[in-house]
């Protein structure tokens, strides 16, 4: 008792101010903004279906904070009605409260019950003590379904993520390619261009009434060129999200494999699940020759022209809803909306056979006479990509819709030689450089003889690999060296010859202190 004298002391009468806070509360639960004002950044989501208020309207907001969306809860309701509660609702009306009151006092004069008044009113709350329903604020908390998703909202007065003050020219973003990827000048210089036209098409935003279409790029070369390393190397000197994807694994949507959707999932995973950061990224499409057309294919190709065909509004610029934290939709995976209007699509593939294709093309086009040319003219021209054209394309199998798509088509070289033996020394983190810092670690300085490097640079032009085999290739020939050099604390110096990699001679070792 004492307590409640206390509380009941502690109560005071409401004052101006409150009346005139009391009114604010008023005018914002009006407004529906009274529940959000601390959580301006977060965004009601359903309980069941997992979807943001944004895209289901009005919900309903059920005790312990738990909101439901209109279409769940009629579901809900609707699979409701449809039990039979023991029996309770068939073959009598529901009763009502007064004759449900009339009724426990009919028992309780049969039984002689003289129990408390307390008691009784118990029973009348509760007519069907053995009957509940489940109380969904105990369901807050379980599974570790949080309750909120946090939606990233545009703000108006918010700085672009893209200056374009600060984006690097041409030339500059061609230089610092240079100092990462060998030859391919073409090549670096059709991306540079492409992706600062693309940025500044990005940062600008239809400020002007002249709206600049978006220009993708399809690279062609032959495998171990550099088209991932040189798209690699341009995200990182951007600052920009990028997802690399493998076409192989796409699959036309409703099939076993990766909806056409999933590029732009990884894009997202890779952004930090951030909406505004993942629309001005760069995604990737690797090994998209994997993608073409099938011929003389009586069954349905869901994995090669149906790809195609999803990927048509994916790289023009549709709104497309992908699961977040997740690599396929589900009932529970939420769900986010992207824009890929100001998305730039690198796609890339060897095409093999594609050769052929252009040397047929051209081999036709020959005329007889002293001005013409000899069909075999073409057979050994390392450049012959570079001659390719959208029929071409078309031929090896790739849909028009899909070529028109990609207006930008740019071919790289195939690795000469001298370009190997560069790859191997110049850029920054070179493969010789990277087992000479191996070495180092165990203080002992590794040297290469320039017979070394063209016998390593033969070996690799014989595989046919590309920049991938200089590794397989010099990982077999240290093997040895990296095994014996640890046992021995007094070795200096390594010098690899061209004699040791024939099979000739051995490494020209130098111990420590001796010059």
């Amino acid at each position: 008792m004492d307590n409640e004298n206390k509380d009941i002391e502690n109560i005071e009468e409401p004052s101006e101010n409150t009346e005139g806070s009391l009114s604010e509360d008023k005018d914002a639960s009006k407004t529906g903004d009274a529940g959000k004002s601390d959580n301006s950044a977060y965004e009601d989501v359903c309980f069941v279906c997992r979807r943001p208020e944004s895209k289901t309207g009005k919900m309903f907001r059920l005790p312990g904070g738990i909101c439901v969306c209109p279409d769940c809860m009629q579901k809900t309701m609707d699979t409701v009605s449809q039990f039979d509660y023991q029996g309770m609702l068939t073959g009598q009306p529901i009763p009502t409260d007064e004759e449900l009151r009339k009724m426990v006092e009919a028992a309780d004069k049969a039984s002689g019950d003289d129990s408390s008044d307390d008691s009784k009113k118990s029973r009348n709350a509760n007519p069907f003590p053995n009957f509940g329903f489940i109380n969904l604020a105990n369901l807050q908390g379980m599974g570790g379904i949080p309750n909120k998703q946090k939606l990233k909202k545009k703000d108006p007065n918010a700085k672009p993520l893209i200056d374009i003050k600060n984006l690097p020219a041409p030339h500059k973003i061609k230089e610092s390619l240079d100092k990462y990827v060998v030859g391919q000048e073409h090549a670096k210089k059709v991306m540079s261009v492409a992706v600062y036209n693309h940025y500044k098409r990005v940062a600008t935003d239809s400020m002007d009434s002249i709206e600049i279409e978006k220009s993708n790029v399809l690279l062609i070369g032959p495998t171990g060129c550099g088209k991932t390393y040189m798209v690699r190397t341009l995200a990182k000197l951007l600052d920009v999200p990028l997802a690399i994807a493998d076409a192989t694994s796409l699959t036309e949507a409703g099939y076993i494999g990766d909806d056409i959707e999933s590029v732009i999932s990884k894009l997202l995973a890779a952004a930090d699940n951030d909406v505004e950061k993942a629309e001005n990224g760069i995604v990737f499409i690797d090994e998209i020759d994997k993608i073409a057309k099938k011929e003389n294919s009586n069954h349905r190709d869901v994995s090669g022209e149906s790809v195609q065909q999803g990927m048509l509004k994916l790289l023009e610029g549709s709104e497309v809803e992908v699961p977040v934290g997740a690599s396929s939709k589900g009932a529970m995976v939420p769900l986010a909306t992207v824009n890929t209007r100001n998305i730039l699509f690198i796609c890339g593939g060897a095409f093999p056979g594609l050769e052929d294709i252009i040397k047929q093309r051209l081999s036709k086009s020959n005329s007889i006479g002293f001005g013409g040319t000899l069909k075999d003219s073409y057979e050994n021209d390392p450049d012959i990509l570079s001659k390719v054209t959208t029929e071409d394309i078309r031929k090896y199998g790739m849909i028009p819709e899909f070529i028109g798509r990609l207006p930008i088509i740019t071919t790289l070289q195939m690795l000469t030689k001298e370009m190997l033996i560069k790859i191997m020394t110049e850029p920054k983190n070179a493969i010789l450089k990277q087992y000479q810092k191996l070495l180092e670690l165990d203080e002992v300085k590794l040297e290469f003889s320039d017979d070394a490097l063209e016998e390593i640079a033969d070996k690799a032009m014989e595989l046919k690999t590309g920049a991938r085999g200089l590794r397989s290739i010099i990982e077999d020939y240290m093997l040895d060296i990296m095994y014996e050099i640890p046992k021995d604390d007094n070795i200096g110096t390594v010098t690899i010859t061209g004699d040791y990699l024939r099979g000739k001679g051995a490494p020209v070792i130098g111990m420590r202190g001796i010059e």
